[in-house]
């Protein structure tokens, strides 16, 4: 429901957690906190255990997982476990400066394509097979350093936006061709912090530091050339197309770029917008989270676009300027837990149900290792733990810059 979220977990003692990771609707949450950020803990929060802890040689800035993979990334290197029983498989040492810990996994573990920056200084991307680990293709998508990349559900799509923001373009996965290119603006450069595809890959929303979020619309040719979609839009896109053969290549280049599909305009701007697509109670909805602690749902029209309408607004954390303290604002309908759960710090320390982290020997608090010690890789062990649940959806991340 759009009108209603339920806190099923929370961890009022752990203020300085600044990545969360989950893997999609399972127990299974992946926490690394500024008080030490060398160090990622996997959690079974409704267990209410510690499966196991890894410490890395510096700080952690992005982590990433599905069914098949979990993904570390380092300012300079990315480490690849199986999740499975978290084994080290690979690890990429001499990556180029990433400090924002840029990188995308596909959610698809049949094809676990892993996308970072091939370049500090130029906007190439590496596309990387974690399952056979090995390099698929190397994409030179954009002239300037990359702010954002995202696969599609089915990882056969990945879309890529620079520092600049102004374009954003769609790749071919895995052969690298492009696809589609959508202009974001063209007044000024903004940091894209988001992209997101919807669940059937025919959108594409994308959110920076602006008060506009773009949502385009990846049309297609039909088997006689012509658009799926007869739309305006589209017709003056293919009129444009005709004359840009006419004009020089900057300016063709720019009219052959598609424009956005559908728009919001939130209230306020804030440095970072976190933008997804998804169905709830059957209808189209674009979901989006401020650094502010608000979360804002709009109803998306799939066959005319235009300007999305907002249908609930939730207060997440924080309180809004125009209330006072302690209150809630109004139409946030968060409702709180029947119980009280146990934060992060409290349940580490519960014993086990079951043989948990008794495998996992050089790894867990319990198995003897110096805490915080980097382990060296040829101590990772193959015990039968199992960090993936049935009924899932994809992964939910929470990342604090």
């Amino acid at each position: 429901m759009v009108e209603k979220l339920d806190c099923i977990h929370e961890s009022a003692e752990t203020p300085d957690v600044y990545i969360v990771e989950r893997l999609f609707s399972s127990s299974l949450v992946v926490v690394v906190s500024h008080a030490m950020p060398q160090r990622m803990n996997i959690y079974h929060f409704k267990k209410g255990t510690e499966i196991c802890n890894y410490s890395y040689p510096n700080s952690i800035l992005s982590v990433r997982l599905n069914r098949q993979r979990l993904m570390v990334c380092l300012e300079d290197s990315i480490y690849i476990h199986n999740i499975k029983d978290m084994k080290l498989l690979k690890t990429l040492l001499n990556t180029p400066s990433n400090p924002s810990g840029l990188c995308a996994l596909s959610i698809n573990h049949s094809n676990s394509y892993l996308a970072y920056p091939g370049s500090a200084t130029i906007g190439e991307i590496i596309v990387y097979d974690a399952n056979n680990l090995s390099t698929v293709t190397m994409i030179p998508a954009h002239d300037s350093p990359l702010a954002a990349l995202t696969f599609n559900a089915s990882a056969t799509k990945l879309a890529s936006a620079s520092e600049r923001g102004t374009v954003i373009r769609v790749f071919s996965i895995p052969e690298g061709l492009r696809l589609f290119e959508f202009r974001r603006g063209m007044k000024r450069y903004v940091s894209i912090s988001s992209l997101s595809f919807s669940p059937d890959g025919q959108f594409l929303c994308a959110s920076s530091n602006t008060e506009t979020v773009h949502i385009f619309k990846l049309e297609q040719l039909g088997p006689s050339g012509e658009d799926e979609a007869a739309t305006w839009s589209a017709y003056v896109g293919k009129m444009f197309s005709a004359a840009s053969s006419y004009l020089p290549a900057q300016v063709s280049g720019m009219m052959s770029q598609d424009r956005a599909f559908a728009t919001v305009h939130l209230l306020t701007s804030s440095q970072r917008n976190v933008c997804t697509l998804a169905v709830i109670q059957k209808l189209p909805r674009l979901l989006v989270a401020t650094d502010d602690g608000q979360l804002f749902i709009y109803n998306v029209d799939p066959q005319d676009g235009g300007e999305c309408m907002l249908a609930h607004k939730h207060r997440l954390f924080g309180i809004d300027d125009d209330q006072g303290e302690g209150t809630e604002s109004e139409g946030s309908e968060v409702t709180g837990p029947a119980q009280t759960y146990p934060s992060y710090a409290a349940t580490a320390a519960l014993p086990a149900s079951g043989p948990v982290t008794a495998t996992l020997t050089g790894y867990s608090e319990d198995g003897g290792a110096v805490k915080g010690e980097v382990i060296p890789e040829h101590e990772f062990a193959a015990g039968p733990v199992c960090l993936d649940d049935e009924n899932e959806f994809p992964p939910v991340s929470i990342q604090k810059c």
